[in-house]
């Protein structure tokens, strides 16, 4: 278990919980003053009132809620959006309508899910040529359907 501060920006912000035991992320909730009606394929940041920190090599990600997008087709835009360890600011959700009839968000309501993830860093190293693969420059389809 990683231990991730968690600050309330307003005392009436609700806290993020797991709702199972199995779950792997936590829901997030809207925080806004007034509902917000959302029109087909337009997006809308919703803040949260929450701010986190959390150790260096993990980072927060930002994700959809499969019955939102389910049942109403409300997505995170930037799928999964990155909360890096050193940002201190709101927590906020790009939400995106790509259905065909508004969608009302309301204050409370939840939005996306949170969760914790390990970030493994890359050292680069330049080269001028790269080791040969099976699919070489194949991409965006080239495996098959």
């Amino acid at each position: 278990m990683v231990k991730v501060l968690i600050k309330k920006l307003d005392p009436a912000v609700q806290l993020p919980e797991y709702k199972t035991s199995g779950a792997s992320g936590v829901d997030l909730v809207a925080f806004i003053k007034e509902s917000i009606n959302l029109k087909p394929k337009t997006s809308v940041l919703i803040p949260t009132g929450l701010s986190v920190a959390f150790p260096e090599d993990y980072e927060i990600q930002i994700r959809p809620r499969s019955g939102l997008a389910a049942k109403n087709n409300i997505s995170v835009l930037n799928t999964p959006g990155t909360i890096d360890s050193d940002y201190r600011g709101e927590i906020k959700v790009i939400i995106y309508n790509h259905g065909n009839e508004n969608f009302s968000i309301n204050n409370g309501d939840r939005i996306a899910q949170m969760i914790l993830a390990p970030v493994v860093k890359m050292e680069l190293e330049e080269k001028n040529d790269l080791p040969k693969s099976i699919r070489g420059k194949g991409g965006f389809g080239s495996t098959g359907k």
